[in-house]
């Protein structure tokens, strides 16, 4: 029997790039399709993208998400089991200064990996959303049956409605849809505009570091080699229609009206950002200058998952220790950039 086929989007990403390494290692095949857009460090994309293609089983499509024919033609001629769509405008942050950016890529992007993956039938699509879409609900740990409607930022409204875009086509078109809401992801290969990374830099180089809030927020950090097992064992968890609400099992996010799923993925750990920090300097071995400043518009006090529902569909949950985590991102960057 041949390798099952698994079409990602954005694997020049952060996220994309662990989740095809995971996959191929695996012994699936993979196609992957990114922009390699430039909002940050391209190379950083160029190099990841390059060691994918190390894997026999891996080759990509370099082009927008807005592109819808070169996307549906790649789709199309793969044939994959299942379309795992990753790629986005990320950075909260940024979404207040660049909000079209998000909606390009996130609204229009993602409508034309539904529309290719309903046309073209494909068994199952997974699509990333993140833990921003829990807004200023306050109840913790964060479950998915929540009511979600306050969303912060515009990267999180986006976000919430590609669930609602998704929910509506897995209802009308019958196709198989789980999302699955992201914690504050961290690892090797990250991003450059991520906190983490910022701290790393800065520490290592004497800059300050600016820290909202004054420290006082919490995070529940997800180790991004937890994440992409997370998704992977997701792959095949198809949501399917329940015929009566009376099926769906206690605490299972499964929509009654459609073959649709939100899960969350995270540590299950809220851990306190000062926490964090102190392990970065250890795993350094240099203390950061600290600038403390008030909280940053868009920002939310506190992120935690409840990721029981993940644990039940696929046997598995995040346990990746954050000192651990920071320990092997540390020693990564300091490889990578040689310092």
């Amino acid at each position: 029997m041949d390798p099952k086929r698994i079409f990602v989007t954005g694997t020049a990403g952060f996220i994309g790039y662990h989740l095809a390494d995971l996959l191929l290692r695996q012994g699936l095949r993979v196609e992957g399709y990114d922009g390699l857009t430039d909002y940050y460090d391209v190379s950083l994309k160029t190099r990841r993208h390059a060691m994918l293609n190390q894997h026999k089983g891996f080759f990509a499509t370099e082009a927008l998400l807005e592109d819808e024919a070169q996307l549906h033609a790649a789709i199309a001629a793969f044939k994959p089991d299942a379309i795992v769509h990753l790629a986005a405008q990320a950075g909260v942050r940024y979404s207040i200064d660049n909000p079209r950016a998000y909606l390009d890529s996130n609204i229009v992007g993602t409508f034309n990996v539904m529309e290719a993956a309903r046309s073209l039938r494909t068994p199952h699509l997974l699509m990333a959303s993140t833990s921003s879409v829990y807004g200023a609900n306050t109840e913790m740990p964060f479950t998915e049956k929540e009511r979600v409607a306050t969303p912060l930022t515009f990267y999180a409204a986006t976000k919430l409605a590609n669930e609602a875009m998704g929910h509506s086509f897995a209802n009308i078109y019958n196709l198989p849809i789980t999302m699955f809401r992201f914690f504050t992801v961290y690892g090797p290969w990250g991003r450059p505009d991520m906190a983490y990374f910022k701290f790393a830099r800065n520490i290592i180089d004497g800059k300050p570091i600016d820290i909202y809030n004054n420290g006082d927020m919490w995070r529940d950090f997800t180790y991004v080699d937890d994440l992409v097992r997370g998704i992977a064992g997701l792959i095949d968890k198809v949501p399917l229609r329940p015929e009566k609400p009376e099926d769906i099992a206690p605490g299972d996010s499964l929509s009654p009206a459609a073959p649709f799923r939100v899960v969350n993925i995270g540590n299950s750990a809220k851990i306190r950002l000062l926490d964090f920090i102190d392990a970065i300097e250890a795993e350094i071995g240099k203390k950061a200058i600290r600038n403390y400043m008030p909280m940053q518009q868009g920002d939310v006090l506190a992120t935690w998952a409840d990721a029981s529902l993940l644990q039940s569909l696929t046997g598995y949950r995040p346990q990746t220790p954050f000192r651990e985590g920071v320990a092997r991102f540390v020693r990564w960057y300091r490889d990578y950039y040689e310092c």
